[in-house]
């Protein structure tokens, strides 16, 4: 039985304002942090069952240090060690505890050089009681602070690469599907999303031309239950004086979208909500051209294309 991604797992960033990044995902944002482990903040949405989907750390300039993704089964992992290796990739173990609440582990790269993690093993740390919810099928009390997310979403990542080789990189060495894609004609992909669960997309990957490096993140996103919830957290960012792009709805995903840039790290945050659902297992992936594009993008709202062409280090 070949090895299955389950789900994406977390994100772990470096910033070079702590602080800064702290309070706006904290407190503006309102993650709830699990621990604290040698400098290193770990976070998660109140629907979040995992120790973390997000990590935080001191550093000269912004970074991703790495994009977790958790396997269906133990054994997934030390297979997946395999493959990759059997594919090229330097495969380098990480011993459990390495990173909080986690358990063993490996990293490796993909060919546009973005920093990849999978693991199996995580802890489901409970919140202290007075963050607890009470329904048992949730951990922390939703809207306790800030705008508030569910959950984790996905990433969207850029790269200076023809990312057309790094979809079917994804496609063949970890199981992804392609759902949507934008084709520029003659077979020139510029964007595709792909997903390994019912959703949209757990990973977007698009070109950005003459990118700084070839690994490039254009932003996170956290999930939204409704578009209410977006248009409360523009009232919320307005308050504290953050300027955001949306919000909007695209056309590809069918998402309700609002994007925020981290202030103390520049890192982009997507805050997205709607979107739909495949569980068709003959699904066909959804070809977009330039010309479906008025609507692709942004089909309402401020215009999308405004955050696609900038990005920071992965």
């Amino acid at each position: 039985m070949l090895p299955e991604i389950a789900k994406l797992g977390h994100i772990a960033l470096i910033t070079p304002d702590l602080k800064k990044s702290l309070w706006f995902f904290s407190e503006v944002l309102g993650l709830e942090e699990t621990e604290v482990v040698d400098g290193t903040h770990y976070l998660r949405a109140w629907g979040d069952f995992e120790h973390h989907t997000l990590s935080l750390k001191q550093g000269e300039k912004s970074k991703v240090d790495h994009i977790g993704w958790r396997t269906k089964r133990p054994e997934d992992v030390g297979k997946f060690a395999e493959l990759l290796t059997e594919a090229g990739a330097d495969v380098k173990w990480v011993e459990a505890g390495e990173e909080a609440g986690q358990g063993r582990a490996i990293r490796f790269k993909l060919p546009s050089e973005h920093p990849f993690e999978i693991y199996y093993e995580m802890e489901k740390t409970q919140p202290h009681q007075d963050r607890k919810s009470v329904l048992k099928n949730q951990t922390h009390k939703s809207w306790r602070k800030g705008a508030s997310p569910r959950r984790i979403d996905h990433v969207n990542l850029t790269t200076s690469q023809d990312p057309a080789v790094i979809h079917k990189w994804l496609i063949d060495n970890l199981g992804f599907k392609m759902r949507e894609y934008i084709d520029l004609g003659d077979g020139n992909i510029e964007v595709g999303w792909l997903s390994v669960t019912p959703l949209v997309h757990d990973i977007a990957l698009g070109r950005e031309l003459n990118a700084p490096t070839p690994n490039r993140l254009n932003h996170l996103a956290y999930w939204f239950d409704n578009a209410q919830d977006i248009l409360r957290a523009a009232d919320i960012l307005s308050e504290e004086g953050i300027e955001f792009v949306g919000p909007g709805k695209h056309g590809i995903s069918q998402a309700v979208y609002l994007y925020v840039k981290d202030p103390g790290s520049g890192h982009r945050v997507e805050l997205f909500s709607n979107s739909y659902l495949i569980f068709e297992p003959d699904w066909e992936p959804i070809k977009w051209t330039p010309e479906d594009l008025r609507v692709g993008i942004t089909y309402w709202g401020q215009d999308a294309h405004i955050v696609s062409q900038d990005s920071t280090e992965a």
